[in-house]
């Protein structure tokens, strides 16, 4: 059964398949020098959370294999995979398994 992110606002995010809810972790606002970087100027990082999983992937012959990642686990995952979800305040990414390079 997938796990489910659950949110205050009674909104939850339940993904399918090989489908994972990763949330991004916060972008870093100043350099190591201190300097300190405005929003225009930071990159969304390639890294987060995850907070939801789903069922895994169906074979060709209809069993079920269970993905790696499970909830909680720090990931890595391609830049350019997945879609940016917004669920009341909170911005999560829903990305498939194999988007995610590795584990932290």
């Amino acid at each position: 059964m997938a796990k489910k992110a659950k949110k205050k606002s009674g909104s939850r995010l339940i993904p399918l398949g090989d489908r994972v809810v990763v949330k991004r972790a916060e972008a870093e606002t100043t350099t190591s020098g201190g300097i300190v970087l405005p929003d225009s100027a930071t990159d969304k990082p390639q890294r987060g959370e995850v907070i939801a999983i789903g069922d895994g992937h169906v074979k060709s012959d209809g069993t079920r294999l269970p993905l790696t990642v499970k909830e909680g686990d720090k990931v890595i995952f391609s830049p350019y995979g997945g879609e940016d979800i917004k669920l009341g305040d909170e911005e999560y990414l829903l990305l498939r398994e194999s988007d995610i390079l590795a584990l932290i």
